[in-house]
């Protein structure tokens, strides 16, 4: 971050095209077939991107219904002008391929499915490959918000030729930092669909194109340099470790202790411990009534411990990351953290009068 470059300078092509080189290998797309496409911003904004993209105006996308992230894809979907259908899920487990095949079925004009891989307002992992060939059985096409499942769960753009896009941010799964997202798309998808995004800063192809006239280490506005560069070194750490099989084991051993640590405290963990994914962990706020979310932020921020002050489930939670540059015994020591911020809240009553449906 401390690197002084300016982000017309021909010192940062290579690093800028070295970027998207390794993105795209990370996901297994074949140059040539598939791109990496940056976009300043956030997770929203390049999600927005890929459906004014790649859903044709007015066209119909069918999005589950995962919980908070894919009310936002349902709502960026409808601001874009498509035509976005919920489909209703049970949002504490997998999401059962046969109910997309059904859905697709039941509605030919259904051209395209959004899912959410992992869903980080609950905890759950959802199948994309078992989704993806669903969808390429019934000749549709697929965005999957990847936001921050990338980096550690599986996937494979040679393997699903159905996928349109895949989009992600750095500052999740990769460690790096916020300020620019990433789409990796089929070329002949983004071709198929020029002209269809309404917007030039959110056009995918523009943006392809952009590489192809000016070169993949050409910006195609002012890119945050600091971040790329960042993102760069943060790359050669994730190789250093052992690349994405790797980091998924340890984000899914640190999942594991926390669940269970929760448990040991005699609090409720959201989710049935087979529908735990390794991303976040969401717990069920104690039943006490001297419980404070933000005092319990504030008293494990105390502790060394920084965990979101927010929660996006119907009943009162909170979550904790297993991603990051967190290893087991630091989800140890948040675990006795919270032990010891529970008995300065006075917390008592910690278990769930009745857990929510867990199958």
């Amino acid at each position: 971050m401390a690197h002084d470059i300016a982000p017309w300078d021909n010192d940062f092509r290579p690093i800028y095209a070295g970027v998207r080189d390794r993105l795209l290998a990370i996901g297994g797309g074949i140059a040539g077939e598939h791109t990496c496409l940056p976009l300043q911003g956030s997770g929203h904004l390049v999600t927005e991107a890929a459906i004014r993209s790649l859903v044709p105006p007015n066209g119909k996308i069918l999005i589950p219904e995962t919980g908070r992230y894919s009310e936002s894809m349902i709502r960026l979907a409808r601001e874009a002008g498509r035509q976005p259908v919920a489909m209703p899920i049970n949002p504490l487990a997998p999401i059962d391929p046969t109910l997309v095949a059904r859905a697709l079925a039941q509605d030919p004009s259904l051209g395209h499915v959004g899912l959410v891989q992992s869903e980080t307002g609950t905890g759950v992992i959802h199948d994309v490959q078992a989704v993806g060939a669903v969808v390429r059985d019934a000749g549709r096409r697929m965005i999957v918000d990847a936001v921050s499942a990338f980096g550690a769960l599986p996937m494979n753009l040679a393997d699903q030729p159905e996928l349109d896009a895949v989009v992600f941010t750095p500052n999740k799964c990769l460690e790096a930092l916020p300020g620019i997202a990433f789409a990796l798309a089929r070329i002949d998808r983004l071709e198929a669909n020029a002209g269809n995004a309404g917007s030039w800063a959110l056009d995918l192809h523009d943006n392809h194109l952009m590489s192809v006239r000016g070169g993949p280490g050409r910006p195609r506005f002012t890119a945050p340099v600091q971040v790329v560069n960042a993102l760069h070194t943060a790359l050669d750490f994730f190789d250093a470790e052992g690349g994405r099989p790797a980091r998924l084991a340890r984000y899914t051993q640190n999942a594991r202790i926390f669940y269970r640590g929760m448990k040991s405290l005699g609090l409720t963990p959201y989710l049935a411990e087979q529908h735990q994914g390794p991303i976040i962990a969401v717990t069920h706020a104690p039943p006490d009534p001297r419980w404070n979310l933000q005092a319990f932020v504030d008293g494990l921020k105390a502790h060394g411990f920084l965990i979101s002050n927010f929660f996006n489930t119907p009943v009162p939670t909170f979550r904790v990351g297993c991603i990051g540059a967190i290893l087991p015994e630091d989800m140890r020591r948040a675990v006795a953290a919270i032990a010891e911020t529970l008995n300065e809240l006075g917390i008592e009553q910690r278990k769930v009068a009745q857990d929510e449906p867990r199958s």
